[in-house]
């Protein structure tokens, strides 16, 4: 099997409320309330809205025993109206809330960081192999039953991993890594099998895409291992709102799906809950055409790793490929752009682009049959009467390796612009990549696509596009072609994608969460005065977090965070510390400013 085609990664089913999920069923989407579970109306209310948008399940957060029995109530309320969406609780370091909830939901969702282990302190724990074995048995001791209870009323669980909150024991011996959270899955998933539990559904997630994507083909990896075919439930986790959010969640649950991983979406923005479904729909549906695509024929190049692949190496062409970061090539010219090159079909340059910054048609060679030496081409032409800084050869994925790769190890300044119009556009560019490395070229590549689609179809398809083959490890550049789009939109959607993808920070990023009911202030609102107030930090990453539950963790890999604290509160963290607790929310973002001022990362412009 190629590893570049598209095959739907195969699974059990997990019934859920008559909802089947997995193996050759439809990826199902879902999203979360962000009303107060204890608010029947108000939460059933925006679950006729989720439901509306073409959502599957719905989740709800359940942070004690009341809040867990009145999702009961609330689906109450939603069959008498008709509406027979199965609910799924959502359970944070409180095990008797979930026991309750697994009487009256359709699945409940459990995080291995806290339902044993206590919260996370961030605390460096020693373990003999004997005390550590103790803790396991623990976790045996206190799910076995919830097992069974949930066997008795028809109820399948969600083991949740999330990057920001494993548990102070995995912590200490795993460190913060994907191995470390693929065995905080396994140790949950082997008590399950162990007891012929299977109504079992996977999530591993994480804000930064490069390790979610890391972790969760990790875990099918370490699933494989030991025959488990659990299906998988994706998503990125603290993705932000606007742009920036459907680009993240796109490059990273785009990536996985496009390998045929997943089974249930949910996209997190910080947005009203059923603007989530559109969003996880379009991506969806993309990547589902891929089924019927032509099989792909491809090899890795030696020492591929697919888990987590490195850059695939190539030549330097002035500022293009070797260790240089992607370069962004846009069609035409704004003051506003950022891209490094600007391609003008008609040859007329501005005179404020400057030379070697343009292309032009003369410099950028298009490739058909019969152009090449071994069909008669002559090479001096290629050559001759050329004054660009960079010279460009345009080509595409299904012609073969051999017909060009002579001429491109002839021509090493030469850079390719690599596009395809097969329906898996980036298996078969990725197939093309890795055949003219086996072939001994080595010239940069830049990935081209275009789309004809409207601008919010387009930020999402691409992503998923260009976020599959830059985390694969193509990294020289893109070039999207949006008809649709000016020149403008598509330099921010690029560099956006790039910065999704972690492989070139040009702006201040927002990892901020969705909101549920354990949010403890207006987060949308909030979320618009933090950017407001600092979006012109490039290269800072700032946490917007509605509650404790995944703050700290998350904010991890960010430099600051504004956490709810309490009703009307906000704590400010440094990294993962704490430096000044419980403000008055309507002081917070002027604290927040302080902070980053006296730690020396503010700028005024």
């Amino acid at each position: 099997m190629c590893i570049f085609d598209y095959h739907r990664r195969k699974t059990c089913v997990v019934d859920i409320g008559g909802t089947p999920l997995g193996s050759d069923y439809p990826v199902r989407l879902q999203s979360m309330t962000s009303t107060s579970t204890m608010d029947t109306v108000g939460s059933v209310e925006q679950i006729k809205r989720i439901c509306a948008a073409g959502a599957s399940y719905v989740r709800l957060t359940a942070q004690g025993v009341r809040e867990a029995e009145n999702i009961g109530r609330i689906g109450e309320e939603l069959r008498h109206r008709g509406i027979e969406v199965p609910l799924i609780a959502d359970i944070h370091f409180n095990p008797r809330a979930a026991f309750a909830a697994a009487k009256v939901v359709q699945k409940v969702r459990i995080n291995p960081g806290n339902f044993v282990d206590p919260g996370r302190t961030f605390r460096q724990l020693s373990y003999t192999d004997e005390e550590y074995a103790s803790e396991i048995k623990k976790i045996e001791d206190t799910l076995v039953p919830f097992l069974q209870l949930c066997r008795e009323n028809g109820t399948a669980i969600r083991i949740g991993v999330n990057h920001g909150s494993l548990s102070d024991r995995i912590m200490s011996r795993y460190g913060d890594t994907p191995a470390g959270m693929v065995e905080s899955a396994m140790e949950f998933l082997r008590v399950c099998v162990a007891h012929e539990f299977f109504e079992v559904v996977i999530s591993i997630k994480a804000s930064n895409t490069v390790i979610m994507v890391e972790t969760v083909r990790r875990l099918v990896k370490a699933m494989d291992a030991e025959d488990m075919k659990f299906p998988l439930h994706l998503g990125v986790t603290e993705a932000g709102d606007g742009e920036d959010g459907r680009i993240k969640s796109a490059v990273g649950i785009g990536t996985l799906l496009a390998e045929g991983i997943g089974d249930t979406v949910r996209v997190s923005l910080s947005e009203e809950p059923e603007c989530e479904i559109p969003v996880a729909a379009t991506l969806v549906d993309y990547i589902a055409r891929r089924a019927n695509a032509p099989a792909i024929n491809g090899v890795a190049i030696d020492g591929y790793c697919h888990e987590a692949p490195e850059r695939i190496g190539s030549v330097a062409v002035t500022n293009i490929g070797g260790e240089n970061p992607p370069i962004v090539i846009v069609n035409g010219y704004s003051d506003a752009i950022a891209a490094d090159y600007c391609y003008f079909p008609d040859g007329i340059v501005p005179d404020e682009v400057g030379y070697g910054r343009a292309i032009v048609p003369r410099w950028l060679w298009t490739e058909t049959r019969g152009v090449f030496p071994c069909y008669g081409y002559d090479e001096k032409e290629y050559i001759a009467g050329d004054c660009a800084a960079v010279k460009f050869l345009q080509t595409d994925a299904s012609i073969p390796v051999e017909e060009y790769c002579g001429l491109l190890i002839n021509h090493p300044e030469t850079v390719v612009v690599m596009g395809s119009g097969h329906l898996n556009m980036p298996g078969e560019i990725q197939a093309a990549v890795h055949a003219l490395r086996c072939s001994g070229v080595v010239n940069p590549v830049i990935l081209s696509a275009s789309y004809g689609e409207n601008p919010e179809m387009v930020t999402v398809q691409s992503s998923a596009d260009m976020g599959t083959m830059l985390l694969n490890g193509l990294r020289d550049g893109i070039w999207i072609n949006a008809v649709q789009m000016d020149t403008v939109a598509v330099d921010r959607l690029s560099f956006g994608i790039l910065q999704a993808a972690r492989l070139r920070i040009t702006r201040t990023e927002f990892i901020s969460c969705p909101g549920c009911g354990r949010t403890l202030f207006d987060l949308q609102s909030t979320v618009r005065n933090v950017k407001a107030a600092t979006s012109h930090l490039k290269g800072l990453k700032i946490g917007i977090m509605g509650c404790i539950v995944n703050g700290p963790g998350e904010m991890a890999d960010a430099d600051y965070g504004y956490v709810g604290a309490a009703a009307g509160h906000v704590s400010l963290y440094k990294g993962k510390r704490c430096v000044e607790k419980n403000i008055p929310e309507k002081d917070a973002i002027a604290h927040l400013i302080a902070l980053i001022k006296s730690s020396g990362d503010w700028t005024d412009s």
